[in-house]
């Protein structure tokens, strides 16, 4: 099946045949829907944590936390709209579309001056001799999308979302991953804050350019220290592609052709940080100053109620380590009742022995909190009940790994009430402090596979279990709901445009 280059190529590229050969079998063999017993839902598998009077993490001063925010894409798709009209040959009337809906380009353009980034767009237009008011009155939208997304300007086509300015709050204007920067000082126990970006390479340097005085500045103001560690998504976790019939795709020179493997593949880098408390956040859900209240509120609530479960674990697990007695009932309901892992026929079965280590082995693992929001109809996944080999457990699912021509399971997927934005608090270490390896507790078969295409020829490409999804499928799962109004993200231009949802439930919440 390889050549020596081959094999010279996979070794080179930090793989072995051996996972190569692994791969190609995911392709022939498929990959196994996910299999749903029932939508996760309130108030059995969804907690209400707005019980809680604690709204201050209390923690002492040296815990770290550390928000780990995947940053590494282009923000391409944000500007597919603008693109079909910069393309276009002639006449692009019948692309701009009505001016109600946020969505369209029209919407864009007669909102324009509404955007962070308009001064300095104005500024660059500028400098070339140009209005950019005369532009917008004479309708000459190509001319301004030139320099709005093409290196002749801002070139935010070629940017990551990271290093988009996403919202002037009239006192500073705020690139994405600032605003992060202000959430993660928000939550500081010391004078420290940290936080991890995952970036592709070439945007390394422009980051560092950029952060150097966003840094500075926070620091000044809040009288901090901000540390920024970057990761690269590795080489090592690329994954080969295949031609339809599933034979292997080669490049015009007839080298393999390795892909990105997805987020999923962040589980390295995850794994490679070191911190007791890990937000995991996407990039583009940011809101500015005036709405960030009740996001703080709901994450120390998640984070507060994880490290209550964390703590009364660790004190189980410490009982059961030095051989000290235990209420073997007590145990039994936190793990079924509190972490919502179930205990199996062949549990009840068992011995006392049995049953100690069936309950440690459950316990002594990864565990996380998932904020999950009513579900509006965006995409996405959702949290549901679902059942393999080791039992039930609680899983954040895609769409793309159900078997839609199930009636059953599509009647399942349609029924859940949530969705979920991506709002995670993880604890990764154990009872003695030791970091779990997160490569253990990965599903290899949640895997992904897609069509795509190459040079003109179509490939089938293959992703990682998702971070959230099959990269943490053995890790203790509790999902908590949370407001809508924490969930802002930032999937086209246009929405930074949309009208931010600000709530008054924390009215009453202490600084």
């Amino acid at each position: 099946m390889f050549t020596e280059n081959d094999t010279r190529q996979i070794l080179n590229h930090g793989t072995s045949v051996e996972e190569v050969i692994r791969q190609i079998n995911i392709f022939k063999n498929g990959v196994p829907p996910i299999s749903l017993v029932k939508a996760a839902g309130k108030p059995d598998e969804i907690l209400d944590v707005t019980d809680s009077e604690n709204c201050r993490m209390l923690f002492s001063d040296n815990v770290k936390i550390l928000s780990f925010i995947p940053a590494s894409g282009a923000a391409t798709r944000m500007f597919k709209s603008l693109y079909a009209i910069l393309d276009a040959d002639g006449d692009y009337d019948n692309m701009l579309g009505d001016e109600h809906d946020l969505q369209s380009p029209i919407y864009f353009f007669n909102h324009i001056r509404e955007l962070a980034c308009f001064d300095h767009l104005k500024v660059i237009i500028a400098n070339q001799w140009l209005e950019i008011d005369n532009l917008l009155d004479n309708k000459n939208y190509k001319t301004i999308l030139e320099y709005f997304l093409t290196e002749k300007g801002l070139n935010y086509a070629n940017r990551p979302k990271a290093l988009l300015l996403f919202h002037d709050d009239n006192y500073r204007i705020k690139y994405a991953f600032e605003e992060h920067i202000i959430e993660a000082i928000r939550y500081k126990i010391s004078n420290d804050v940290f936080l991890h970006f995952t970036l592709s390479p070439e945007y390394v340097d422009l980051f560092h350019d950029i952060s150097s005085e966003v840094i500075q500045y926070y620091e000044s103001e809040y009288q901090c220290n901000i540390h920024i560690d970057i990761s690269l998504q590795l080489p090592m976790t690329d994954t080969i592609a295949v031609n339809p019939d599933n034979t292997l795709f080669r490049n015009a020179d007839g080298s393999l052709l390795f892909r990105p493997a997805g987020h999923g593949a962040l589980i390295h880098n995850l794994n490679n940080v070191d911190a007791d408390i890990i937000m995991i956040k996407n990039i583009d859900n940011v809101v500015p100053d005036s709405a960030k209240q009740i996001i703080y509120r709901y994450r120390i609530l998640l984070t507060s109620h994880l490290f209550s479960l964390f703590s009364k674990r660790n004190k189980y697990l410490d009982d059961i380590d030095k051989g000290e007695a235990i209420d073997l009932a007590v145990i039994e309901q936190f793990v079924s009742g509190e972490l919502h892992i179930e205990l199996p026929d062949s549990y009840f079965a068992g011995d006392i022995a049995f049953k100690i280590c069936f309950l440690y082995n459950k316990m002594n693992r990864p565990i996380r909190i998932c904020g999950m929001v009513k579900n509006e109809g965006e995409p996405g996944g959702g949290p549901f009940v679902t059942a393999n080999a080791n039992g039930k457990s609680l899983q954040i699912v895609e769409s793309s790994q159900i078997d839609h021509n199930n009636l059953e399971q599509e009647a399942i997927f349609r029924s859940s009430t949530h969705f979920n934005p991506v709002d995670l608090i993880c604890m990764v270490k154990d009872n003695k402090g030791n970091k779990y390896n997160l490569t253990d507790y990965v599903d290899p078969q949640t895997s992904f596979i897609s069509s795509k295409s190459k040079d003109g020829k179509p490939l089938k490409a293959l992703e990682l279990p998702g971070l959230w999804n099959g990269a943490m499928s053995d890790w203790t799962t509790i999902f908590a709901e949370v407001p809508v109004e924490t969930f802002n993200p930032v999937k086209t231009v246009n929405d930074l445009l949309r009208p931010i949802r600000i709530s008054r439930r924390c009215e009453g919440c202490r600084e």
